[in-house]
């Protein structure tokens, strides 16, 4: 129904490009993954200071304490907080899991955290004018101190320091350990990159993706996270593909924003994003009884539709990414049920007219139902595609065609939503320096 015969295979170095933009960008990683990047860099700092450290400071963007502030941080025993992630990181985190540098935290680690925060042994201090994602890391112990600088990317250490000393230092553009050009994304190239693919060449990527976000899923249906979006949804719309589709994407994300120890594969550097653009199209793929090749060839379409996205919005916005990731599952349900390019094109523009106004204030509880209101607009855009409807070119921000159009909602989010992250942030601030004053 999908594949069309005589389509010959992309070019060479664009499938290669392709290939590694998967691989760079779905790893799987533990909790939310600012939070986790605070934690890596904080015990990084200590693992180069060399011991156990008097004190430690973390300097950061807004954004990241956006979105930080109102998480539970993984493995913490219901806890929230920079300062949380950051003295964790350093008590019993291991840099050498990275994503997963909470893994194996201790309830002696988690009562020892709580000590020294009581002791006022962490500070938080904001940095304007720096990247939307920059985490300066420093450690002190007696006449001794070090650093570790992330920018970009959360995983990606762009300066080390050792008693004045720069040990390291990276371009925060650079420091991929593989070599991606995410600028080459478009959605016909995709497309044929999913029909073409040699599925051996991706699937480990994706096998991971969906044991990962199943598993995840499942736990949030069953247990009692967050604000249990997950579980409400079935119980109020029962059990059809499209109350399924929204509901495990919104569990996973109630158990990761809850605290749920279980690592999930992420896209764009977001767990709530990587279990967007994957849960929904495997309840599709299941109602459907497609094969497992055909999951696979639809998965390529939502991740990569989402990447590409991402690409012109940056890693962290005042637009919620769960809209870019329903984008990529909203066409990959339309790639199951046998769309091409026009079909796909109009889903993507058909969600962003819809539901592009959702504004991100930061990690928590409330992303889950954030995910389920993105992926049932998804669903209406792939219907209304299927029919040969969509919203046209001067309709707001829509434009001629579907790569301007995802051009124009990547301005809006990365220059057009300055201010109102700053406003944003703001009042989360208000709400620190009230809750302290308390």
């Amino acid at each position: 129904m999908i594949r069309e015969k005589g389509w010959i295979a992309m070019d060479a170095l664009q499938e290669a490009n392709y290939i590694n933009i998967l691989k760079s960008e779905l790893v799987p990683a533990l909790g939310c993954t600012e939070p986790i990047a605070i934690a890596y860099a904080a015990a990084k700092a200590r693992a180069v200071l060399g011991e156990f450290p008097e004190h430690i400071e973390i300097c950061c963007s807004g954004n990241i304490f956006k979105n930080v502030k109102g998480v539970t941080v993984p493995n913490s025993g219901g806890l929230k907080g920079v300062g949380v992630a950051a003295v964790l990181g350093v008590v019993g985190g291991n840099p050498q899991r990275e994503l997963e540098v909470l893994e194996e935290i201790t309830p002696e680690h988690i009562a020892r955290t709580q000590e020294l925060m009581e002791q006022g042994y962490f500070s938080c201090t904001l940095r304007e004018n720096v990247a939307n994602l920059y985490i300066d890391a420093r450690v002190r112990a007696g006449e001794h101190s070090a650093h570790v600088t992330i920018i970009n990317r959360h995983t990606l250490i762009t300066e080390i320091g050792l008693d004045g000393r720069v040990l390291y230092q990276t371009s925060p553009t650079e420091g991929d350990e593989i070599a991606v050009d995410r600028s080459r994304l478009n959605v016909k190239d995709i497309l044929e990159f999913a029909d073409t693919v040699e599925l051996e060449k991706v699937r480990a990527i994706l096998d991971r993706q969906i044991e990962l976000n199943s598993a995840i899923a499942d736990v949030g249906l069953s247990h009692g996270y967050g604000t249990q979006v997950g579980r409400t949804l079935l119980d109020i719309y029962g059990d059809n593909v499209q109350a399924r589709a929204k509901a495990r994407a919104a569990a996973g994300s109630d158990a990761r924003m809850g605290g749920c120890s279980l690592p999930v594969v992420i896209n764009s550097g977001s767990g709530n994003q990587g279990m967007t653009v994957s849960l929904p199209v495997i309840e599709y793929a299941k109602e459907r009884k497609v094969s497992r090749e055909t999951l696979y060839r639809a998965l390529l379409v939502s991740n990569l539709i989402s990447i590409h996205q991402k690409h012109y919005i940056g890693s962290l916005s005042a637009f919620c990414g769960a809209v870019t990731a329903a984008c990529g599952s909203g066409a990959a349900i339309t790639y199951l049920s046998g769309g091409r390019y026009e079909e796909v094109s109009r889903t993507i523009v058909n969600t962003i007219a819809n539901v592009g106004g959702i504004i991100c204030d930061g990690a928590k509880a409330s992303c889950a139902a954030k995910i389920a209101s993105a992926v049932d607009a998804a669903i209406l855009a792939h219907h209304l595609s299927m029919r040969g409807l969509t919203f046209h070119a001067g309709e707001g921000i829509i434009q001629d065609d579907v790569e301007a159009t995802i051009q124009s909602v990547g301005y809006i989010g990365r220059v057009g939503m300055n201010h109102t992250d700053t406003e944003i942030l703001n009042i989360m601030m208000d709400q620190v320096k009230f809750e302290h004053a308390e």
